[in-house]
């Protein structure tokens, strides 16, 4: 079961986004030099469409878009997610932040608007660092995935 330990909006971590960014609990990549260290354990509440719901209830039309941060432990919980979101909220964009380096077989990428791929090794940087192996790709309309990342680089 997806947990979420907080929520905030952000404006950088996508961009041309107001984003609500949700931490996801129970990471299992631990990345050495985490930010978030505290996500790797099981902690939080459940994340559910009605979790969802009540975000998009007390956000509305503030937000553009909302960005998993994480859910590595879950990736068919966050798809399943993705496309509740899509169904229901279909002006509403659905990013995911994974620190895999590769998208699982099983999940449906056009569940996803953006989608960040790579886990965070120090000494590559993260995505603001030309030298980052971090990915950030945006779905075009005609459903093919670009990379973005040089969009964070000064």
């Amino acid at each position: 079961m997806l947990k979420y330990v907080n929520t905030g909006i952000v404006f950088q971590e996508i961009p041309d986004e107001v984003t609500l960014a949700v931490n996801i609990s129970n990471c299992p990549c631990h990345c050495p030099g985490c930010h978030s260290p505290y996500l790797w354990d099981d902690i939080g509440l459940p994340l559910t469409p009605g979790a969802l719901d009540d975000f998009i209830a007390q956000h509305g039309t503030n937000i553009t878009c909302i960005a998993f941060m994480g859910g590595d432990a879950d990736p068919v919980g966050v798809d399943m997610l993705a496309q509740y979101l899509h169904e229901e909220y279909p002006w509403l964009r659905v990013a995911w932040y994974s620190g895999r380096q590769y998208l699982p077989a099983r999940i449906q990428k056009t569940d996803f608007d953006y989608i960040k791929l790579g886990p965070y090794i120090r000494h590559l940087g993260p995505l603001k660092k030309p030298t980052t192996n971090q990915r950030l790709y945006r779905q075009t309309d005609n459903g093919q995935f670009e990379d973005i990342t040089p969009r964070f680089w000064p």
